[in-house]
């Protein structure tokens, strides 16, 4: 029975799964997006996230339990560095994942992991909106409009002949 285990062993041993996880991590940190399955990519949230949020507190402690989980200096530099400035303020929800579809071999589902506060066509979309404009004017602007319009097609006319 399986009671109480919880978490997606991915088809692999613990060893294996721990590896492929932290490369995945660092991968992850180094490039701000990566591309994988569905399964894998929820797996490597619940590992990272708790990474990330040590790394907002910057101590000597905290710097060891990361790079016991990354065995990656560049990566924890990083981490502790770039990334721990730009989710200072953000209380979780460091990743996102979006679907892609699926993939040809084996029909997997695939998407993309990132970090949330690197994708830029959002943060382009996050800038203020215009105000909406309707369409609706006065009835007295529209019938200006009417008018002017053959007044200016008139001479048009005239001067192709």
């Amino acid at each position: 029975m399986r009671h109480n285990k919880k978490f997606n062993h991915l088809g692999r041993k613990t060893a294996h799964r721990d590896s492929m996880l932290s490369n995945m991590a660092v991968s992850l940190i180094e490039h701000k997006k990566i591309t994988t399955t569905l399964a894998k990519a929820k797996a490597l949230r619940k590992f990272v996230e708790p990474l990330i949020t040590k790394a907002k507190e910057d101590t000597t402690a905290s710097r060891r339990i990361v790079f016991s989980q990354l065995q990656n200096k560049e990566a924890v530099s990083l981490l502790f560095g770039e990334i721990a400035q730009r989710i200072g303020d953000r209380p979780g929800g460091y990743t996102r994942i979006l679907k892609t579809g699926f993939r040809l071999g084996d029909a997997a589902q695939m998407c993309f992991i990132e970090l949330v506060d690197y994708n830029e066509n959002l943060l382009k979309d996050a800038a203020p909106k215009k105000k909406a404009r309707t369409r609706r004017s006065s009835k007295k602007a529209s019938a200006e409009v009417v008018e002017a319009a053959p007044v200016e097609a008139a001479p048009a006319a005239e001067s192709a002949e």
